[in-house]
């Protein structure tokens, strides 16, 4: 595992620019573009990259981290503020990256298979990775790197050992390709589908084709389906070309029978190849893996795998899980489980997750031998040694004969198993409690059973939260901000049900400005989990201003008598300048100052030394209505009005904000200094039309068929008798209650879920525990998930349904109700 060196020099020379070279001997083995995300510092190049945030912002940041490195587009005075550093000036830090990882690629001989398509690119990657590894030292992008800054961040990891290497290519909008293109240079092209995804960066599924086939406009043998390209009019590239098809006589992989086995686990294809009928077991049965798996048959096929060699490996595939989970784990720890694969670069990512969790001081990485290691093992677990230690990593707990036989490359506190069940045999001793637990173990070494030892044992039923969703809407309302706005994200009544620390670790990470709790106790939970972001308490009760004060949360003041109340406090504690927000009212009649009662207010405030205002807010009433627009208006009106008399009787300037989640897209003059996101950071905004959103849902309640009945056309079903079977049919009854949040209106055919793919009704009254569905004419078994509520059963029409609001079914799922966290 040792990686190409580059002095300081020779990249500079690369990317062809004027530098700034103060060590001269520096060398570079690692890249970054991510102050939060470092590995190895000393050898770290860091890009500063102009996206969504300005990498230059976080050059300081990273000096600090100890990176020396750098490349940026922005001169500002770096020179001057990071003394002993190394800038390299380019007029695009993205196209530097680029043209280094072009270099870096032209100094490999190797097989490269690059893969594009609308869907489905990674598990093609996994799976071709999985089914060529026996015999190959394979490179690969790691998880979903694919876009213009991931594939060259993907073809760094090539080294002298590796013998193939698997990319994987993503566009969204005309004129990407070319610079993928030429990083990636692939021997070998394969096209997994033309769909529907990323059609609004194209004015054709034309265009969208031409695009995506110049990765192969130089490659010695393209592995395509001419059904995805029959609407296409250009020319195929590749000097030669490998196909394969349903029923198409003319392809090479012909497919003439797919079957479903007796117990659905499998599906046996079969398929004519050379004038012979071949076959294979694939370990899946929907459409979307088995055509997966015929793609990477056909690959091996056209790479000249025997038949026999492909069915016995395609029958072993296992799922690809590309994401990451966040668990409640025994002892009050934390479990993270991601164990699908195992090598360097998808170590780095986890352990980046790892460190973003605050709610435990002491993290433990538990890991297995990392998988072909070779003669280079030594380096390896060097590598792995550093990275713990960049991480924050506490302790080690290492399985496997590899690993422990490099024992003494480990500095950090360490303990060594021969396997993963000499670790469970031994699982007191190791003593796991109040930490924060990530699990990284190669297939071979079943992390499973560890994962299932170490989690906390719940309610079946599942709420799981997509962190990369809730990271998506965060960055998307980012990005209706105007220059200079901050953000609060509402993280109250336990983040809109969602979670805690869970969700304000990652709000922490991606550098919000605030968090808003309704109440004290709730702020002092989140310091408790390690969250030092400022705190504003919504709601103060005066009984919690003592523990406010010593967990530093900040108040809403709202009445004389709070601000009284909190002043006297203050003054006993002896506490100058604490940080109060000013709520006024500005139409809601809820909480807050109205109009008349400023003067008084402002007689109050003047000459005061135990408080500082940090913030004046208000709250709009209708800010998705266009009904109250004029309402709107007035209240816009008169909080400007408001601040400016109390920021000049202040003396001083405030942070302002009136703006909620409706506000920030229909009401940019509204945006002020803040603006507070709720609601809409979980995927939901009432003032989107239905259907046109860019936010992902970030919630799905599962559950699972505790048992299914075969009824006969007028059997009742359920309390009462309410529920009457319309027809012969069956019912499955679902581990969902209203105890768990799933109210009693929904019973009757009111609620729907999916089994299977398919929409269901509720049938008969809900119950406390479960409920019974309607499942006539679904295939389906005792133990299948079922859906609650997902982005196709939406929490928006569970509410209409009910005559309610998206904020009561997210904030009623009961705490009894498992959450995970994933992310990938």
């Amino acid at each position: 595992m040792y990686h190409k060196s580059y002095s300081i020099d020779e990249i500079a020379e690369i990317v062809n620019t004027k530098n700034f070279i103060k060590i001269s001997d520096a060398a570079i083995t690692t890249l970054a573009f991510d102050s939060r995300r470092l590995g190895d510092i000393i050898h770290t190049l860091f890009f500063a990259v102009k996206g969504r945030r300005d990498g230059h912002d976080f050059v300081r940041e990273a000096y600090s981290s100890g990176i020396r490195n750098f490349v940026v587009s922005d001169e500002r005075n770096f020179a001057e503020t990071c003394p002993d550093a190394n800038f390299i000036v380019v007029p695009d830090t993205v196209r530097a990256l680029q043209t280094l990882a072009v270099y870096h690629r032209s100094q490999f001989n190797i097989p490269v298979i690059g893969i594009t398509g609308s869907n489905g690119k990674t598990i093609v990657k996994e799976w071709l990775y999985q089914l060529l590894a026996p015999e190959k030292n394979i490179v690969r992008s790691p998880k979903s790197y694919n876009s213009q800054i991931g594939v060259p961040v993907s073809v760094w990891g090539m080294g002298e050992e590796h013998e193939l290497a698997l990319f994987e290519a993503g566009i969204s909008r005309k004129g990407e390709m070319e610079a993928l293109e030429g990083i990636i240079k692939p021997a070998i092209g394969v096209l997994t589908n033309i769909g529907q995804a990323h059609e609004d960066g194209f004015s054709s599924d034309q265009e969208k084709t031409v695009e995506k086939l110049k990765l192969f406009n130089d490659s010695e043998l393209f592995i395509y389906s001419p059904k995805y390209l029959a609407e296409y009019s250009g020319s195929i590239p590749g000097k030669k070309t490998f196909t394969w098809d349903w029923n198409n006589e003319s392809a090479d992989l012909n497919i003439i029978e797919d079957v479903i086995s007796a117990d659905k686990s499998h599906r046996l294809v079969k398929g004519a190849f050379s004038g012979e009928i071949i076959q294979c077991l694939v370990p899946f049965t929907d459409a979307a893996s088995v055509e997966n798996a015929v793609c990477c048959w056909a690959t091996m096929l056209a790479l000249g795998y025997s038949p026999a060699v492909i069915d016995s490996r395609i029958g072993k595939l296992h799922p690809v899980g590309m994401r990451l989970e966040l668990k409640t784990g025994i002892h009050n720890s934390s479990i993270i489980d991601d164990s699908y694969s195992l090598d360097i670069s998808s170590l780095t990512i986890a352990l980046d997750f790892l460190k973003q969790q605050n709610q435990h001081q002491r993290r433990t990485l538990i890991l297995s031998d990392i998988p072909g290691a070779g003669m280079n093992a030594g380096a390896l677990y060097s590598q792995v040694a550093r990275l713990l230690e960049n991480k924050d990593v506490n302790r080690l707990i290492g399985i496997g004969t590899e690993i422990s036989r490099h024992a003494d490359r480990f500095t950090v506190d360490s303990v060594f198993f021969e396997s993963t069940s000499d670790f469970l045999d031994n699982l007191d001793s190791v003593s796991i409690a109040d930490e924060s637990v990530l699990l990284k173990g190669a297939r071979r070494f079943e992390f499973e059973k560890i994962s299932k030892a170490l989690t906390e044992k719940v309610h079946e039923t599942v709420l799981a939260i997509n962190l990369n969703a809730l990271e998506n809407n965060l960055n998307h309302y980012k990005s209706l901000l105007k220059p200079g706005v901050k953000i609060t994200t509402m993280v109250k009544a336990f983040s809109y049900g969602s979670g805690s620390f869970e969700i304000a670790n990652l709000l922490q990470f991606n550098r919000v400005d605030y968090l808003a709790v309704a109440f004290a106790d709730e702020g002092i939970a989140l310091r408790q989990a390690g969250i030092t972001l400022p705190v504003m308490v919504m709601n103060p009760d005066v009984a919690g201003f003592d523990t406010m004060i010593e967990h530093d949360l900040e108040p809403e003041i709202y009445s004389l008598r709070v601000l009284n109340e909190f002043v006297a406090k203050l003054k006993r504690k002896g506490r100058e300048e604490y940080p109060i927000h000013v709520k006024l009212d500005t139409g809601m009649h809820r909480l807050g100052f109205l109009e008349e009662d400023v003067p008084a207010l402002l007689d109050e405030l003047t000459g005061l030394t135990a408080i500082r205002v940090r913030s004046i807010f208000s709250h709009l009433t209708s800010s998705e209505d266009p009904a109250a627009d004029e309402f709107t208006r007035q209240q816009i009106g008169l909080f400007k009005e408001l601040t400016s008399l109390i920021e000049s009787r202040l003396g001083y300037s405030v942070i302002k904000h009136i703006a909620n989640t409706s506000a920030i897209s229909r009401w940019p003059e509204a945006q002020f200094d803040m603006v507070r996101l709720g609601i809409g950071l979980y995927g939901i905004d009432s003032a989107r039309e239905a259907g046109v959103s860019p936010l992902e849902t970030v919630a799905s309640l599962k559950t699972s068929i505790s048992q299914i009945k075969h009824l006969k056309a007028g059997e009742t079903v359920g309390y009462n008798r309410r529920g009457v079977m319309q027809r012969d049919g069956k019912t499955a009854t679902v581990k969902i209650g209203y105890a768990d949040g799933y109210d009693r209106k929904l019973g009757n055919g009111a609620g729907k879920m999916i089994v299977n793919g398919k929409v269901v009704p509720t049938i008969g009254n809900i119950c406390m525990d479960m409920c019974m569905l309607d499942i006539t004419g679904v295939d389906a078994k005792e133990g299948d998930e079922v859906i609650v509520f997902n982005d196709q059963v939406t929490v928006e029409s569970i509410a209409k349904e009910m005559g309610t609001i998206p904020y009561e079914i997210l904030t009623g799922i009961s705490q009894r109700v498992k959450r995970i966290y994933y992310y990938e």
